[in-house]
C-alpha cells in the first residue's frame, strides 16, 4: 500500500509547486526513484488533465556515462534533450540517492566536458519550465543525517510538506527589506565579509522550485565582495567531499581558497572557468524544520540559521552577469551551536546567532525541538 504521504507529496508537486494546467506536457525525471512517488506523479499529471512524459534514470550508470565523456556523445545527447525540454511546459526531478559519492570516480575533466555540453539544457529547464527538483529519501541519506531509516523518513515528509503559503508570508517580508538594502556586511568565526545589493532582486522560495524549500536569495554586485568567509558545513560537489572551506575575497574575485583536505580540487572547480571565482548568489536559509547539515544541497542550503554564497553562475531571474558553468551552493550556519554570527543590512542588524530580530519575521526562526 502507498503511504498517504507519497501521494500527499505528488499532488503538492503538481498543484501548488508546477501548477500542472490542461494540456501541459511534464517531464518526470526519475533517479533511483520508486516506482510508487512516479505512479503517483503520473495520476496526479493526468488528474490535471496534463501529459506526463517519463525518464528513469539511475546513479551508477549515469558515472558510468560521465567517466570517458566525449564532445561527440554528450553534443548529441545534450542536442537531443534539449529538444525534448522544449517540448515541456513543466519539469519535476525526484533524485534519490543510493551513494552520495557516486560521482567520486568521474575524471574533473570529463565533469567538466559534460557541464559544458548539459548546461544550456539546465538553462533552458530553469528558465523556460515550471520546474520542481526533490531528493527521494534513502538509508543513505538518512546516514548522512545520522538517523535512522525511519526518522529521517518523518523529517523528510516533515520538511517537504510544510506550510509553505505560510512562510512566504514571511519570506516576502525579508525580500522586501533586502530590495531596499545597498550594503550587507556578514561576521562570525573566520567571517568578516561585505558587499553591495544594491539593485537587485530579492526572490522568496516557497515551494515552487525545490522541496524542501526556504531560503530568500539576490547576488552579490559581481565586483563589490571583499573579506573572508568560512563555511561551517561540510559540502559534497561532483561528488568530491569538502570540509571547512575558506575563501578571500578581493573585488569580487576569489583570491585565496583553502579547505580541510583536497585543496587542489577545491581550486581547479574555482579554475573552470573564469565565473567560477566571483558569487552568483547569496541567499538566507529560512526553514525552521531543517537544522542540521547532511551533504546534500537541497536540504543544506535551507538550514535555518544559515545563509549561503555561491561561487559560480548567476540565476536570469537575479542576475549580476556572472556565467560560469560551476552554481556551488556552500553554506554558512550562524547559529550559536555552530559559533554564532551576525548579518547586517545597511548597518541594521537583521540577524543575530540566526534568528532574526523582527518579530514579524519569527516564522523562519530554528524550531524548538
Amino acid at each position: 500500500m502507498t503511504d498517504s504521504r507519497t501521494t500527499q507529496l505528488a499532488q503538492s508537486l503538481v498543484n501548488y509547486s508546477c501548477r500542472v494546467q490542461p494540456g501541459e506536457h511534464v517531464l518526470l525525471d526519475l533517479i533511483d526513484a520508486p516506482d510508487e512517488i512516479g505512479i503517483e506523479l503520473i495520476r496526479a499529471v493526468r488528474a490535471n488533465g496534463g501529459v506526463p512524459h517519463v525518464r528513469l534514470r539511475h546513479g551508477r550508470i549515469t558515472a558510468e556515462m560521465f567517466s570517458g565523456a566525449t564532445d561527440a556523445q554528450y553534443g548529441s545527447i545534450a542536442s537531443f534533450e534539449l529538444d525534448e525540454m522544449k517540448a515541456m511546459q513543466a519539469y519535476i526531478a525526484i533524485r534519490g540517492s543510493q551513494n552520495a559519492y557516486e560521482n567520486s570516480g568521474v575524471p574533473a575533466a570529463d565533469m567538466k566536458l559534460v557541464q559544458k555540453h548539459m548546461n544550456p539544457v539546465h538553462e533552458r529547464r530553469v528558465c523556460h519550465t515550471k520546474w520542481c527538483v526533490l531528493r527521494w529519501p534513502t538509508p543513505s541519506m538518512a546516514q548522512g543525517a545520522c538517523m535512522s531509516t525511519e526518522q529521517f523518513e518523518d523529517f523528510y515528509f516533515r520538511c517537504c510538506l510544510a506550510d509553505y503559503g505560510k512562510l512566504k508570508c514571511a519570506m516576502e517580508l525579508l525580500a522586501a527589506r533586502m530590495m531596499r538594502a545597498e550594503r550587507v556586511h556578514i561576521v562570525g568565526p573566520g567571517t568578516d565579509l561585505s558587499f553591495s545589493i544594491k539593485g537587485m532582486p530579492a526572490i522568496p522560495c516557497a515551494g515552487e522550485m525545490n522541496i524542501p524549500d526556504g531560503e530568500v536569495f539576490t547576488a552579490p554586485i559581481r565586483d563589490s565582495v571583499n573579506g573572508t568567509v568560512r563555511y561551517t558545513a561540510p559540502s559534497i560537489y561532483q561528488g568530491i567531499a569538502f570540509d571547512g572551506v575558506t575563501f578571500s575575497f578581493r573585488n569580487g574575485k576569489i583570491v585565496e581558497a583553502h579547505c580541510n583536505g583536497n585543496e587542489d580540487a577545491l581550486n581547479k572547480i574555482l579554475d573552470s572557468d573564469e565565473g567560477a571565482r566571483y558569487i552568483g548568489e547569496f541567499s538566507f536559509g529560512v526553514n525552521p524544520e531543517i537544522l542540521q547539515p547532511m551533504r546534500d544541497i537541497l536540504f543544506d542550503e535551507k538550514i535555518a540559521g544559515s545563509f549561503h554564497f555561491t561561487p559560480g553562475n548567476a540565476y536570469e531571474n537575479c542576475d549580476n552577469g556572472n556565467r560560469s558553468q560551476v552554481h556551488w551552493d556552500l553554506v554558512c550556519i550562524q547559529r550559536s551551536d555552530y559559533g554564532g554570527g551576525s548579518i547586517f543590512l545597511d548597518d541594521e542588524l537583521i540577524r543575530k546567532d540566526g534568528v532574526f530580530t523582527d518579530p514579524a519575521l519569527s516564522i523562519l526562526n530554528p524550531a524548538r525541538r
